[in-house]
């Protein structure tokens, strides 16, 4: 058995295949070999063969209209790509690079109609590998433009970010207020009024507290600052989403407007065929004349 036929036998669309028939498969496939990052084919580019991977990975992907790179799938040794447009005799449905150095089986159509003629059952494998792509792309377009901003930020926060995050907002409290009222309240009466049994450990001019609110305000400031440039971060990413669904809604405005010139042209060709159908109107003479 050649070493082509020994490959067939380890994926799973021919794993069900006979020796004489991996060997007759083998002897139509073309083995083409790509380098790791090399596109395989474009989006929009002929589809006129499906591609087995002997080994390594490619990426299939796309871009969406605000150049975003969509991956549906990475797919490994025994997986195929290319079926969509090679069934329907259609362009490319999505892009292929390779992840790292990739052998694959090019089979062009006409092999590939005989080989499923043979074989009926090997057709829900690309059928289960359509379902799969269709199904990650419908969860991915459908999460495009509907991302929550905080999800998106909030996940990625570290401790120090947290940190910040919690003593801004703490800072900006009543409860905040309240507890520095009473703290310099009980400080000044405390060093100003002697009162018994509490020696006066910061009398007139308070240096030891100035230096203490010195100091607060400084770390204060810088864990503001911190909190600060990170919503000035989420701010920027809720620009991005609400562009993103600007950009989505005049896209399926246009596409409204798209549909309704189509629909207008049909009625338009349904009104010629029934005028013609009809002939013309001929001029009655009213009654009595």
């Amino acid at each position: 058995m050649c070493p082509t036929a020994d490959l067939l036998k380890e994926i799973p669309l021919f794993a069900l295949l006979d020796d004489a028939e991996r060997e007759a498969l083998a002897s139509r496939h073309e083995v083409v070999r790509f380098g790791a990052g090399e596109t395989i084919f474009h989006i929009g580019d002929p589809g006129d063969a499906i591609y087995i991977i002997a080994s390594g990975e490619v990426e299939v992907f796309f871009k969406n209209d605000t150049g975003e790179r969509i991956v549906l799938e990475r797919a490994g040794k025994g997986d195929f790509f290319g079926e969509l447009a090679f069934l329907e005799y259609g362009s490319r449905s999505a892009s292929v690079a390779t992840v790292s150095e990739t052998e694959t089986f090019r089979l062009k159509h006409a092999d590939l109609k005989a080989f499923l003629e043979t074989r009926p059952h090997a057709a829900m494998h690309l059928l289960a590998a359509m379902s799969r792509r269709l199904r990650t792309t419908s969860e991915r377009l459908r999460h495009t433009a509907t991302r929550n901003v905080n999800e998106e930020v909030e996940d990625h926060r570290s401790l120090v970010q947290k940190i910040a995050d919690g003593i801004a907002e703490f800072s900006g409290s009543i409860p905040f207020l309240l507890l520095h009222v009473v703290w310099f309240g009980f400080w000044l009466t405390v060093n100003s009024v002697h009162v018994p049994g509490i020696p006066q450990f910061d009398p007139f001019p308070f240096g030891f507290l100035t230096l203490t609110v010195s100091l607060e305000a400084i770390f204060l400031s810088v864990f503001v600052l911190l909190s600060q440039n990170r919503q000035a971060a989420k701010e920027h990413v809720r620009a991005d989403i609400e562009y993103d669904v600007n950009l989505k809604a005049e896209l399926e405005i246009a596409h409204l407007h798209e549909k309704l010139d189509q629909m207008n042209c049909e009625l338009l060709k349904r009104l010629e065929k029934l005028d013609a159908k009809t002939g013309p109107k001929e001029n009655v003479p009213p009654a009595g004349l």
